[in-house]
C-alpha cells in the first residue's frame, strides 16, 4: 500500500481478510482508505481488518476505519477489526470500540461475522 503500511488480502467464502503491518497514520490513510474501499465495493462486503501488527494508529487512521465501516454497511456488509493493545487503547480513547467491532483474534472476528449472517 505505502512504505509505512503494508498488507495482504485473502478472500474466503463470503468475506475478505486484510492483514496489515506498520503505521496507519495521516501519511498512509488516503491510500489505505482508497484500496480497502475499492475492495469493499468489489465484494465480498464483509471485511476483517487484522491490525494486530499495527505499530501506530492516529486520528486519520481512526477516521478511515469509521468511513470503511460505513461503506461496508452501505453495501450490506460489516467490518471487523482484529486489534492489539496499542490500537485498542487508541480506539477506546475516542470511544469507538463498539462501533468498530473490535475483536481479540481472527477466529473471534470470523465467528462474529457468521453470527451476524444468521
Amino acid at each position: 500500500m505505502t512504505v509505512s503500511l503494508r498488507g495482504t488480502r485473502e478472500v474466503q467464502d463470503n468475506y475478505q481478510i486484510f492483514r496489515l503491518t506498520g503505521l496507519l497514520d495521516a501519511f498512509s490513510e488516503p491510500t489505505f482508505r482508497k484500496v480497502i474501499g475499492t475492495y469493499i465495493d468489489e465484494g465480498p462486503c464483509d471485511v476483517i481488518l487484522v491490525l494486530s501488527q499495527i505499530d501506530f494508529i492516529d486520528s486519520s487512521g481512526l477516521g478511515a476505519l469509521v468511513q470503511l465501516v460505513k461503506k461496508a454497511q452501505n453495501n450490506q456488509g460489516s467490518l471487523q477489526v482484529v486489534t492489539n493493545p496499542r490500537v485498542t487503547q487508541t480506539v477506546k480513547l475516542v470511544r469507538l470500540e463498539k462501533f468498530l467491532s473490535l475483536q481479540a483474534n481472527l477466529e473471534d472476528a470470523i465467528a462474529s461475522l457468521k453470527k451476524k449472517k444468521k
